[in-house]
């Protein structure tokens, strides 16, 4: 790997789900792995979402959120937040400490998100879509994969994100659009994302459009497909993200991220925080900086 970049999706103990989470082991994970930035893209979850009985044993601390077989999110504690951000800055100053959220359907709750945003600085805002509408109420993709067939579920989701980016601003980073496909079922044989190109291409044509940053997440093995589509789509930015939920995630899986975006012809920014982009074209006798 030629240059490390930022993990801009990490999870500390200020998400509801991350247990596991701590975000001065992950500031000190970080500097173990010579990364030069983290951003801290905590939970913001105002969807409920449905659960089939038994599903959350396994997660003691998720299924105390669970009533009557919905999960409920609890809100997110800004004021906490922020101060532990700034106490890790002072603590670790060989690290960029990026401030930010990761909020769920943000285009169902405009009055909401912008309360949230407006409760202190958030450096980068993601964007994600984590549950469909399912019976009378959410649920995410595992739950649809089970009553639904597959590709059904893939394309719902592509179609939900091209509403999302469409309907809300207030978010910069689009996360995971591939989020399905980390509980793709077996038994519907190997997944394909060229079956679904058209969808993938039209939620990336509308987030390219608006000028926002696709995330290229390691929490499932990145797919080139979808890189090379951003870029044909006129997708000028990529962040990674870890969508890590404790420190020995951070950073997983970046090696391989980097030479997909690297092969697509993005590069890192001046500096070692910055997105990377794809290099302006140098004309004949231009000297490079």
């Amino acid at each position: 790997m030629t240059t490390m970049p930022a993990d801009g999706h990490v999870h500390s103990e200020w998400s509801w789900d991350a247990s596991d989470g701590s975000m001065e082991r992950t500031c000190q994970r970080a500097i173990d792995l010579g990364l030069p930035a983290v951003a801290f893209t905590e939970h913001v979850d105002l969807t409920p979402w449905i659960v089939r009985p038994g599903e959350l044993d396994p997660f003691p601390q998720l299924k105390a959120h669970e009533s009557g077989g919905t999960l409920i999110p609890p809100e997110f504690n800004a004021s906490g937040y922020l101060e532990c951000v700034e106490r890790c800055r002072e603590m670790f100053p060989d690290v960029r400490i990026i401030s930010g959220v990761e909020i769920g359907e943000p285009h169902w709750y405009a009055g909401e998100v912008a309360k949230i945003l407006g409760a202190g600085p958030f450096d980068r805002v993601l964007g994600s879509l984590h549950s469909l509408p399912f019976e009378t109420g959410f649920a995410e993709p595992p739950n649809h994969y089970r009553q639904r067939p597959a590709a059904e579920v893939v394309r719902d989701y592509l179609a939900e994100i091209s509403r999302l980016v469409e309907q809300c601003d207030a978010f910069g980073v689009l996360a995971h659009i591939d989020y399905p496909l980390r509980y793709w079922p077996q038994d519907a044989g190997p997944f394909d994302p060229t079956a679904f190109e058209d969808e993938f291409r039209d939620a990336l044509r509308a987030l390219a459009s608006r000028g926002r940053v696709l995330e290229v997440n390691t929490a499932s093995r990145p797919r080139p497909e979808i890189v090379r589509w951003w870029r044909e789509e006129g997708g000028e930015a990529v962040t990674f993200g870890s969508d890590a939920h404790s420190p020995a995630e951070l950073a997983r899986g970046f090696a391989e991220a980097v030479a997909i975006v690297e092969a697509h012809g993005f590069r890192p920014g001046r500096h070692p925080y910055d997105r990377w982009t794809i290099p302006a074209p140098q004309h004949l006798g231009e000297c490079p900086l």
